[in-house]
């Protein structure tokens, strides 16, 4: 049996292999991990302080990943796993809107929608910082320890209510500027002249920063599993001393 900290090297080994330089084969990955055995056995092993900021490093890389990506020309537009869709209220009445002529409308709404979450996006990366600095040791152990999306769960505690201030602003600000707002408004009074359609109304600020945080979520989740499944090499300071065998 390794002893807690010889564990613990192996498992940050997993959670800060993952970057741009490339994926690495088994044997790659099994020369690392004899690397950090070696370094962990002749150096006393890694200290707490160096635990907590390997794995504020990965998970820097991976909410920043997940900022970019949300953040950029079509990153929910395009992505079908965070791609904002029309509201429950909306789809019911989808294709009677459609039947009646008004596909062109609906399609600009969600369009809008997208855009402004792409807008907003950018506003989660300081406050996923913020919740990177305040990560204490015990909290660096539950996510080492914990379920695949231990990680993610962290950042939704730490900052779910902080991003849903920061956004829904954001949102609505965005929504002006790329006319959500007047799309909406377009549909709705489009649909009202459709006998037995009714009205299209809901509160759309908090719709559009609901989903896109759950979008922005969902990037965060798949940027955990990557660092905990796709191990790959990368040059910083602190893997050249974990994994250097010095």
């Amino acid at each position: 049996m390794h002893s807690w900290r010889g564990w613990i090297v192996s498992v940050v080994m997993t959670l800060l292999l993952a970057g741009p330089v490339g994926i690495v084969g088994a044997a790659g990955i099994g020369d690392l991990l004899k690397g950090a055995v070696k370094s962990a056995g002749e150096s006393g092993g890694l200290s707490d302080n160096e635990i907590i900021k390997g794995l504020k490093e990965a998970l820097a890389v991976g909410t920043a990943n997940a900022t970019a990506a949300a953040g950029k020309p079509d990153g929910y537009f395009q992505n079908p796993d965070i791609k904002i869709l029309l509201p429950d209220q909306i789809r019911k009445m989808e294709t009677l809107i459609r039947t009646a002529g008004y596909g062109d409308q609906l399609d600009a709404f969600v369009l809008s929608m997208n855009r402004a979450a792409e807008r907003a996006a950018p506003a989660a990366k300081p406050i996923f910082g913020d919740a990177l600095t305040a990560m204490r040791l015990d909290d660096a152990r539950r996510i080492l320890n914990g379920r695949d999306d231990e990680a993610t769960r962290y950042f939704q505690e730490k900052t779910g209510e902080r991003l849903a201030a920061a956004f829904k602003p954001n949102v609505h600000q965005a929504m002006s500027e790329v006319g959500v707002t007047q799309a909406y408004q377009a549909l709705d009074a489009k649909v009202r002249t459709i006998p037995f359609a009714g009205s299209a109304a809901f509160d759309l600020d908090a719709y559009v920063t609901d989903q896109a945080l759950e979008g922005l979520f969902a990037l965060v989740a798949r940027e955990e599993a990557s660092i905990r499944q796709n191990p790959a090499a990368r040059t910083t300071e602190l893997l050249q001393k974990v994994f250097s065998g010095r």
